[in-house]
């Protein structure tokens, strides 16, 4: 079953003087529960392809079908609502709210979403145990690790259950040993919740935990390997 489908994508940036076109006509698909990894050199156009994913972005020209849906005709509202709903989002550079608890972190994008108070503490410590950081509960962003930060990102990001994780770059501020134990538990995520993740990365060692690696280059996709 495709839970992503992309359309002969492009995205061009205008500005006053020139152009930037960093999709060139991108077609692919992603199987409900795949772990597929996007590789590709400095400004190949792997970030843009994720934000189009993420509806963080609309496409110049073709399609980005999610669940079934063709997202250039959602307005606002209704890209915002899928986002909260289906998609959950890990960044490199972590995005916690500093002045925030790292359960607090976790709850918020159930808050949004307008769950009782109970209920997504009762969960948002749930998933602090399934990241094996429920001892750090109470700890604001700056009294813990990179990797910790990351770990509570991670399970920020799986609150409202998306059905999709997109990951941008994930282990860049991190050790490689601390890499690779996030990159366990996003895969962990993706074996037992059946989560669909895709992984932006630079590092083939961390690629090597994907179903599929897609390699870009110039916004075009120039092979791909299981």
């Amino acid at each position: 079953m495709k839970v992503i489908e992309l359309i002969d994508v492009f995205k061009i940036y205008k500005t006053e003087f020139y152009e930037v076109h960093a999709l060139n006509g991108i077609t692919m698909n992603v199987e409900k529960g795949e772990f597929i990894a996007i590789m590709g050199p400095s400004g190949s156009g792997k970030s843009t392809l994720l934000h189009l994913i993420g509806c963080l972005d609309k496409p110049t020209k073709g399609e980005v079908i999610i669940n079934g849906t063709e997202t250039s005709k959602l307005s606002d509202g209704e890209l915002t609502k899928l986002r909260r709903d289906s998609i959950g989002f890990i960044f490199q550079q972590y995005n916690l709210v500093p002045t925030l608890t790292a359960l607090e972190n976790v709850e918020l994008p159930m808050i949004f979403k307008g769950i009782p108070k109970e209920e997504r503490k009762e969960k948002a410590m749930d998933l602090l145990r399934q990241v094996g950081i429920e001892d750090l509960a109470d700890r604001k962003p700056k009294e813990i690790s990179g990797g910790q930060q990351q770990r509570v990102a991670i399970a920020r990001a799986l609150a409202n259950s998306p059905a999709i994780l997109l990951c941008d770059e994930p282990t860049g501020n991190l050790d490689s040993k601390t890499g690779r134990q996030v990159i366990e538990i996003i895969r962990k995520m993706n074996e037992e919740r059946g989560v669909t993740v895709i992984l932006v990365t630079h590092d083939f060692s961390l690629a090597d935990y994907a179903d599929r690696i897609v390699k870009i280059r110039d916004g075009k996709i120039e092979g791909a390997r299981d």
